[in-house]
C-alpha cells in the first residue's frame, strides 16, 4: 500500500499553517507582524495588504492551530473532491479577504488564524444532500449550533474572534447554496424531457 496525497489543496494549506505557526512560536513571535492582520491596518502599507491573505496561516498557539486543523483535515478533503480544487481555493481566498476586510471596517482588533476557513468548510459540508427548493435540516441545525454559539460567545471578553467564525460561516452558507443550486439546475436540465 502507498500513501496517497489525496487532497493537495487542504494538505498543502495545513502544512503551510504548521510550518508558519511553528517558526513563529519557536522565534517568540518574531513573524507575528507578517502573519496577522494588524489592528491599525493601513492600506498604503504593502505588508498590510499581504497580511489580508497571510493572517489565515498564522495561529496564536499550537492549541489554536490544532483546533482549526482538526476541522480542516476532517472536512476539507471531501469538499475538495466534491467541489474541485480550484473552486475550493477560490472560496477559501474569498472567505479570507471578506473576513479580513469586514474585521478592518467594523473592529479595532487584529486577526490571526484559519477560523474563517473552518466555518466555511463546516457550512459548506452542511449543504450535502441539498435539493432544489429544499433547505436541509442538517444545515439549520449546524447553523444554530455553530453560528448561534459564536453569536452568544461574541459578548464574552476573550481573545477569540467570533466575528471571523460568523463571517466564514455566512460565506460558506452562500457558496454552499450557490454551488448546490447550480448543481440541481444542471441535473434537472440533463433529465430526459427537461425543457432546453
Amino acid at each position: 500500500m502507498r500513501l496517497h496525497y489525496n487532497a493537495p489543496l487542504i494538505l498543502n494549506f495545513s502544512l503551510i499553517c504548521v510550518i508558519i505557526t511553528s517558526i513563529n512560536q519557536f522565534t517568540n513571535g518574531s513573524f507575528t507582524s507578517l502573519i496577522s492582520l494588524p489592528a491599525n491596518y493601513n492600506v498604503s502599507n504593502p505588508i498590510h495588504i499581504i497580511n489580508l491573505i497571510t493572517y489565515t496561516f498564522g495561529h496564536g498557539s499550537f492549541s489554536h492551530l490544532l483546533g482549526n486543523l482538526t476541522f480542516i483535515l476532517l472536512l476539507g478533503p471531501a469538499l475538495e473532491e466534491k467541489h474541485g480544487r480550484k473552486n475550493l481555493l477560490f472560496m477559501m481566498i474569498v472567505t479570507t479577504i471578506v473576513t479580513g476586510l469586514l474585521n478592518i471596517i467594523f473592529f479595532s482588533s487584529g486577526l490571526m488564524g484559519a477560523s474563517g476557513i473552518v466555518f466555511l468548510l463546516i457550512m459548506l459540508n452542511s449543504f450535502t444532500g441539498f435539493k432544489e427548493n429544499h433547505i436541509p435540516l442538517s444545515f439549520i441545525l449546524v447553523a444554530l449550533l455553530f453560528l448561534g454559539k459564536e453569536v452568544i460567545n461574541a459578548f464574552e471578553t476573550d481573545r477569540i474572534s467570533q466575528f471571523a467564525h460568523i463571517a466564514g460561516g455566512i460565506t460558506g452558507s452562500y457558496f454552499g447554496y450557490i454551488l448546490n443550486e447550480r448543481k440541481s439546475k444542471s441535473m434537472s436540465e440533463d433529465l430526459p424531457g427537461a425543457p432546453s
